[in-house]
């Protein structure tokens, strides 16, 4: 299973991964956070840096950020593209940023086809999306910088981000519409009450591990008999 979470700083995404995973088995599970690329990471395509992170068969991955921000923070900053090798767009039009005007539809295909192939092959996507409102965002920043415990926590780049509220919020609204399938749908979770956010996550993942029928493995009669003739050597 992956698990992917998305949403503005502070929506408490690792609030809701720590507490939603606490009771699994950490050996079942693997979390990795997706920050600015690097150099090398560059030079691929840009479901690369991701692809590789996969989760193997039998565990859970969790990616808190992911390959969607390809279509978000990318979207809000099409000036990131030209880090990519993509400075005049794959097609050559370009919209009122300067971005190719194909490049996004281009890129949710892409997203919905890697799911869809992973489906296929047995890993189930759940994508979560923790909807923050504008307001409850400034509340935590200030909590951030009045609590010295949390100071961590705080970049001045955030606020920097806030000044583009409208427009991530309209690249929100596109990728959903355009990369929630049957077999890898988006939940919109309303994210200001952190304890509802919490429980929501953690029911949907719930009913998700019930509908896949989960259960160990049968031992085959051949296993049985083995097994049976052991225990009775080790009782005797």
């Amino acid at each position: 299973m992956l698990l992917i979470f998305q949403g503005m700083d502070s929506a408490g995404k690792d609030g809701a991964i720590q507490h939603v995973m606490s009771g699994v088995n950490p050996q079942g599970c693997q979390v990795f956070s997706f920050k600015h690329p690097s150099e090398a990471e560059l030079q691929h395509d840009f479901l690369g840096r991701t692809t590789r992170d996969l989760p193997e068969r039998g565990r859970i991955g969790i990616f808190n950020r992911s390959y969607y921000e390809e279509v978000l923070i990318v979207r809000v900053h099409p000036n990131i593209l030209r880090s990519e090798g993509l400075a005049d767009g794959p097609n050559g039009a370009k919209d009122a940023k300067g971005s190719n005007t194909d490049i996004w539809q281009d890129r949710y295909r892409s997203i919905v086809e890697l799911e869809r192939h992973l489906h296929v092959n047995g890993t189930r996507i759940v994508k979560f999306f923790l909807h923050l409102s504008e307001e409850e965002q400034r509340k935590r920043f200030i909590e951030r910088i009045d609590d010295p415990a949390k100071n961590w926590k705080f970049a001045a780049a955030d606020i920097q981000e806030r000044k583009f509220w409208p427009d991530y919020m309209t690249a929100y609204e596109q990728c959903l519409s355009a990369t929630s399938t049957s077999d890898s749908p988006w939940y919109v979770v309303l994210a200001d009450d952190k304890n509802n956010s919490r429980l929501i996550v953690s029911q949907i993942v719930l009913e998700t591990f019930e509908a896949m029928g989960l259960a160990y493995p049968k031992a085959s009669a051949a296993r049985l008999g083995e097994l049976k003739a052991i225990r009775a050597e080790l009782a005797a």
